[in-house]
């Protein structure tokens, strides 16, 4: 890995030494931007509006944890004026690469932007905070701002659109965070636990008052053991937890063998969906977007523990 990393370092360099040092705009003079997760990308397309050209390294079912940077994606690195990642180590693999390429360039990441005190612990790491931030709605809308003030100091000459574009959608986002609020008071407290595949969703615990076990950890780098599932199982049973639910970007094998776990012991918990945690849906799906991915997760969730 660490052979990887100068690699790809030196190429960018020898990328850069190949220009005169700065990004090439093209003939419409939009900012070209690149991004990582598709939520990302999402929040900067909606902002930047007509005056930005925005490439998403990864798409729908791209597990941000262990994606690897290639060569192309170091081009795409050069040739943007401006770059945004989650940060918090969420693209644990690319993260040197991209401090690296904040020495040179406008590199922002977003979720870094906001204040300590908001953020959960990742318990592996004393010096690391959770990076899923975006399961938050209100949290969520501090990554928007921080795309807005990037985009005004980068193109002074459109920042007002870029203002009214954030404006405006964070009026729709705390729309959503109220519909997200509104749904989960549907479900009875004490029936408010939510199973899934990997620790991703502790937000949206904290926000919307779910307790939320995760079979993996925080990363899906992380393995689960035996005795994970074994626990997990007994916790499943003795509260009678009516479902589970498997990721988009994460493989289904370990939720599959939980589930074979709670049977064994006489209980039959139902898997209750798919929700999207690491990536978003397709693009031209409603899941496609942050907005209706938030809506597609609170539903399904809802859905499933109400038996609807």
């Amino acid at each position: 890995m660490r052979l990887r990393f100068f690699l790809l370092i030196i190429t960018f360099f020898l990328l850069t030494a190949c220009g005169d040092g700065s990004a090439t705009a093209p003939d419409d003079g939009r900012l070209q931007i690149t991004t990582t997760t598709s939520m990302i990308t999402d929040i900067t397309k909606v902002v930047g509006g007509d005056y930005v050209d925005v490439t998403g390294l990864m798409g729908a079912g791209i597990d941000p944890h262990l994606y690897v940077a290639s060569e192309g994606d170091m081009e795409l690195f050069q040739e943007a004026d401006v770059i945004f990642y989650n940060g918090l180590f969420l693209e644990a693999q690319m993260t040197e690469i991209l401090e690296q390429i904040g020495e040179r360039k406008t590199v922002v990441a977003v979720a870094s932007q906001i204040d300590t005190e908001f953020l959960l612990p990742w318990e592996l790491y004393p010096d690391e905070f959770d990076p899923h931030v975006w399961f938050d709605v209100s949290l969520w809308m501090k990554a928007v701002e921080a795309v807005r003030d990037t985009l005004v100091e980068a193109d002074a000459t459109n920042a007002a659109a870029y203002q009214a574009n954030a404006t405006q959608y964070l009026e729709e986002l705390t729309a959503l965070d109220a519909y997200v609020k509104e749904q989960a008071a549907r479900v009875p407290a004490e029936q408010r636990i939510l199973i899934t595949a990997h620790d991703a969703f502790h937000y949206f615990g904290r926000a919307y008052s779910f307790d939320v076990r995760g079979l993996q950890g925080i990363s899906t780098a992380s393995e689960a053991g035996t005795g994970d599932v074994q626990a997990l199982a007994d916790f499943i049973t003795d509260k009678q937890i009516p479902a589970l639910f498997v990721e988009s970007s994460v493989p289904v094998r370990n939720i599959e063998a939980l589930q074979e776990a709670v049977r064994s012991r006489g209980f039959d918990v139902t898997i209750g969906g798919q929700l999207f945690s690491d990536a978003m849906g397709d693009p031209g799906t409603p899941e496609g977007t942050y907005v209706g991915m938030v809506r597609h997760n609170i539903d399904t969730i809802v859905g499933a523990l109400l038996g609807e």
